[in-house]
């Protein structure tokens, strides 16, 4: 697995020294981490919760720890419109591993239960690490897509929903009442604009 050099892993866990043995472990794979001894530390970051994440990264997340849990500060990032750039990993003790479960149907990426194995939990970060960066690239896709949209003049719209629709130019010029010479010239403009070379690519970037 290629490795994600500006990814950032957020480990929550009041316990000094398990967060110390897990920063020392992801630096064996050159990952970077920021340690926080609390959820509520942890949700006081402003970068956590006020802005989407511009690089991959992941939550590992103990479950059970003093003040707000594990699965409260899960519940409040499960809220952001980011949510999915952001996968959590519990980090459950024997006797949270049902509750680790569940969350994991609820939207949790996993859960390593403590004692962990060091490779295990390694394999685990960077498989959510990538599973981070597939979403954000698709995000930014969306992002420019949009962009490329709202730089279309409505007739150019106009023309684009035919063009998709499967129209040829002329009946296309017969629909808005224009000259197929002016079709053809807004669709290369259409195409243009959203990047594309032929009316089934711009279909396929245009699909949900």
């Amino acid at each position: 697995m290629t490795p994600h050099l500006d990814a950032k892993i957020y480990l929550v866990d009041d316990d000094a020294g398990v967060r110390e043995a897990l920063a020392w472990l992801l630096r064996t794979r050159r990952l970077v981490s920021d340690g926080y001894d609390s959820a509520e530390s942890f949700l006081a970051d402003a970068s956590v919760l006020q802005h989407e994440p511009m690089a991959p990264c992941c939550v590992l997340l103990d479950v059970r720890m003093p003040g707000m849990s594990g699965l409260a500060a899960f519940e409040l990032l499960q809220a952001l419109p980011w949510r999915a750039c952001l996968p959590v990993i519990f980090l459950s003790g024997h006797a949270d591993v049902a509750t680790a479960v569940d969350a994991v149907k609820r939207g949790a990426f996993d859960f390593c239960e403590k004692p962990f194995s060091d490779n295990a939990l390694v394999d685990r970060v960077e498989r959510a690490l990538e599973q981070s960066a597939q979403v954000l690239a698709q995000r930014r896709v969306q992002r420019e897509l949009q962009q490329r949209l709202a730089s279309l003049t409505e007739r150019e719209r106009a023309v684009m929903d035919l063009v998709i629709a499967g129209l040829p130019n002329k009946l296309v010029a017969d629909q808005l009442n224009i000259s197929v010479r002016t079709v053809e010239v807004h669709r290369s403009r259409v195409f243009d604009k959203m990047g594309v070379k032929s009316a089934v690519e711009l279909a396929n970037a245009l699909r949900p």
